[in-house]
């Protein structure tokens, strides 16, 4: 919260335990600004947490003390007579990064689905970010088959640097493991600086987000499914693409 002191460069101790209080979700308001930098317009208020409290849904919340260092929230959902959960938001303090905080959250709440008897949690995510898609694929073995060109519309975040919010949905089926059996058809690559030219304005970050845009529908129309994210070791990264 606004005040509070930096956090430490390691967490420890860190509890994750669901949040179902007002002023635990005023907590998770405050944590939207510091991840995404949004405008009070573009946040989820404390009472759409509350909301999803109360309908089948849940917030976990990692605690360090009485400092709420990350969230994961879900709401309830269903398609074509399948209940699942919609993750629509996980973030993580910047102290707290890189150290297994969203894998705790995640794998949490994996755990807190299966309970409820749901079996699949999706959420959308940003194509353009190495570091999320090789998380969604290659740590919690996520695969995709959807494509959203500028799904929110225009965003305050800073993250998105103007340009459209272009979604891709994680389909995280959680009682069956991924076959990873299928040859590898279809390589859709990142490029590493593709950080520094969304930071920059530099007009190949628009360039690369077309490209990839175009080539992520023609695929998945094609009955294609994203099975994994490969990373190279100068940071590029490459969505793996399979017919099934």
């Amino acid at each position: 919260m606004p005040g509070w002191p930096s956090p430490p460069e390691r967490a420890t101790n860190l509890a994750i335990r669901p949040v179902t209080g007002m002023d635990g979700f005023a907590a998770c308001e405050h944590l939207q600004q510091r991840v995404w930098g949004f405008a009070e317009r573009d946040l989820v208020p404390r009472r759409m947490f509350m909301v999803a409290h109360k309908i089948g849904g849940l917030t976990l919340g990692a605690w360090d003390g009485e400092r709420l260092a990350g969230f994961a929230l879900a709401f309830p959902g269903q398609r074509s007579g399948q209940s699942y959960w919609h993750g629509h938001m996980l973030a993580v303090d910047v102290g707290y990064r890189n150290q297994g905080v969203g894998r705790a959250l995640k794998l949490h709440q994996r755990e807190a689905a299966l309970a409820q008897d749901i079996d699949l949690i999706e959420w959308t995510f940003d194509p353009l970010e190495i570091k999320n898609a090789y998380f969604n694929f290659e740590v919690l073995g996520t695969s995709s088959r959807r494509y959203y060109p500028n799904l929110y519309g225009a965003t305050s975040s800073f993250l998105q640097a103007g340009l459209p919010t272009d979604r891709m949905l994680a389909e995280w089926h959680l009682r069956s493991p991924r076959a990873a059996a299928a040859e590898e058809a279809v390589r859709v690559e990142v490029p590493a600086a593709i950080h520094a030219w969304k930071a920059s304005g530099d007009p190949r970050a628009a360039e690369v987000q077309a490209r990839n845009r175009d080539t992520l529908l023609a695929a998945f129309a094609s009955g294609m499914v994203a099975v994994g994210f490969d990373r190279s070791s100068s940071g590029d990264g490459a969505f793996l693409l399979v017919h099934p």
